[in-house]
């Protein structure tokens, strides 16, 4: 399951959320869990993917 990371503009924290691609394309405004702002930006996080090969 992919996840989206975000840093809220009003309290300055980052956090993270946990979301299948379905319900990343229909979820409405996400909120900060911190202080509940809507103010919040999307951050570019790193990605992992597995291989069923050895390298």
């Amino acid at each position: 399951m992919p996840d989206y990371e975000y840093h809220c503009e009003a309290c300055k924290k980052e956090f993270t959320i946990w979301q299948t691609f379905q319900e990343h394309d229909r979820s409405q405004r996400v909120k900060c869990p911190h202080c509940g702002s809507q103010r919040v930006r999307r951050e570019i996080g790193l990605v992992f993917a597995k291989t069923s090969k050895k390298s």
